[in-house]
């Protein structure tokens, strides 16, 4: 099923656009997943509201640095691409810097923020609201404050005062409890389950999540199995190039959806298959390689970066089917009071992942960022509200041990990319993951990681097998 979508902007309109000119972008991503269009009013409105927090109100001006923006936009992404919301305010402030307009970028920064703000004091009644789960937000920042761990500084202090070892334990511990909580509520349910989704954006922790609920129900006598849904990647050769010969392997239809579909439908009728191989370092499927039989008194389970799309496991009714969505729900302020992002949380532990299991360099993977990011706004968020159970997997003691192994990456990129109007995606993502990181204290030793942390999944010695 498709990302929700609204009527498409056609391509001869200005919609406010100076000089009657044609705009190449036509949608945007808001931060529920909805695709609207496009309209460049909207950002010379921001920026002019900017400009009025410093005295500096000129609507012709601000008109003009919209267009700059959206030039920048095309640039960066392509005529046809849709940015997020995010792209674009990142890019506003990107421009407003580079065009000298100093005053006006500090305000609209500041405005940014504040809109922020009032987005997570929203309501906590709901699990999930507007596909974001405040509620396990909100959980988060407590649990966070308690244990000191909710800024750079509280961390900083941690490490200095050498409790990082209690932190890594009380940590994991918090981690097990809500995947206990979701084995008990596979458990409780009425219905007969026969598969269970665990889904979730890229590096959240899907597999460690997946073993550790494996090995929960286990202990109460419910018999598993797990279908590695990444097999069913098609060959690398058979998705199309950009410009820069990257390939958009992040979409739910890189997949074979229909195969997945038949093999699903063949396991829960306790017929045996024959699963494909994907190999990550070649890029090449083979077909009818592992052979995978569920029993009458069995479930599946499925772990896959697009469980919750629709397409991905309708043959399965909804009755039969619990799923689990899992994020790095992380609530860390950097010294300017600005929370982390949880995509950048997620990127740190890629391009780490990337380049120990897919072939890719830390700089590849930062580069290659964009596609992640518009897939989870496309074909993931939208669909978090389905979900029974929300696992967060966030690590607060994850950070200092990322940034020993990343940070050198960091400034490199920022150089490489700074003038490079095609990568100012990966530009604009380098300098503020740079800044965030760059007084946070590094830790080098991970020896009190434990061999079955989550951690271990991206960063090595896991004492699973992936």
């Amino acid at each position: 099923m498709p990302a929700p979508h609204t009527a498409t902007m056609p391509r001869d309109q200005t919609d406010g656009r100076t000089g009657g000119a044609t705009a190449m972008i036509s949608e945007i991503i808001k931060r529920d997943g909805t695709i609207v269009p496009y309209d460049r009013t909207r950002i010379a409105e921001a920026i002019l509201k900017a400009m009025h927090a410093v005295d500096q109100s000129d609507r012709a001006q601000a008109e003009a640095l919209a267009q700059r923006v959206e030039e920048a936009l095309e640039q960066a992404y392509g005529p046809d691409a849709a940015p997020s919301v995010e792209d674009i305010q990142d890019m506003v402030e990107q421009t407003l810097m580079t065009q000298g307009h100093t005053r006006t970028a500090r305000s609209y920064i500041i405005y940014r923020h504040e809109r922020a703000q009032m987005r997570a004091a929203r309501t906590l009644s709901f699990e999930v609201s507007d596909n974001i789960p405040y509620k396990k937000i909100y959980e988060a920042l407590l649990w966070n404050m308690n244990y000191g761990c909710d800024s750079v500084e509280g961390l900083n202090r941690i490490i200095h005062e050498n409790r990082f070892a209690e932190l890594v334990t009380a940590a994991d511990r918090r981690y097990e409890d809500e995947v206990g909580r979701a084995a008990a509520a596979i458990m409780d349910r009425d219905e007969p389950i026969r598969l269970i989704v665990i889904a979730g954006p890229s590096s959240s922790g899907k597999t460690t999540t997946t073993l550790k609920l494996r090995h929960g129900l286990a202990e109460t006598g419910i018999k598993l199995k797990t279908i590695n849904v990444d097999n069913y990647f098609f060959s690398l050769e058979q998705h199309p190039e950009d410009e820069f010969g990257d390939r958009d392997y992040e979409r739910p239809q890189a997949l074979d959806l229909a195969l997945i579909n038949r093999h699903l439908a063949e396991l829960l009728e306790g017929r045996t298959i024959r699963t494909p191989d994907y190999d990550f370092k070649t890029g090449k499927r083979r077909l009818d390689v592992h052979e995978l039989r569920l029993g009458h008194d069995e479930m599946l389970l499925l772990d896959s970066l697009h469980g919750l799309f629709t397409e991905m496991t309708e043959s399965v009714g909804p009755a039969h089917k619990f799923k689990l969505y899992v994020e790095t729900l992380g609530q860390l302020r950097g010294p300017d009071g600005t929370f982390m992002r949880w995509a950048d949380n997620r990127l740190l532990r890629r391009m780490i992942r990337d380049a120990r299991f897919r072939n890719l360099g830390p700089m590849e993977t930062l580069a290659h960022w964009h596609y992640v990011r518009r897939s989870e706004l496309q074909n993931i968020i939208p669909f978090i509200s389905s979900v029974d159970c929300v696992v967060n997997t966030a690590l607060p003691y994850e950070l200092p041990i990322l940034k020993h192994r990343l940070f050198e990456y960091f400034e490199p990129a920022i150089k490489t990319y700074a003038a490079d109007p095609l990568r100012q995606d990966a530009y604009i993502r380098a300098k503020r993951v740079s800044a965030l990181l760059g007084p946070l204290q590094a830790v080098a030793d991970d020896g009190c990681v434990p061999g079955d942390s989550l951690l271990r999944e991206f960063i090595g010695g896991s004492s699973y097998e992936y």
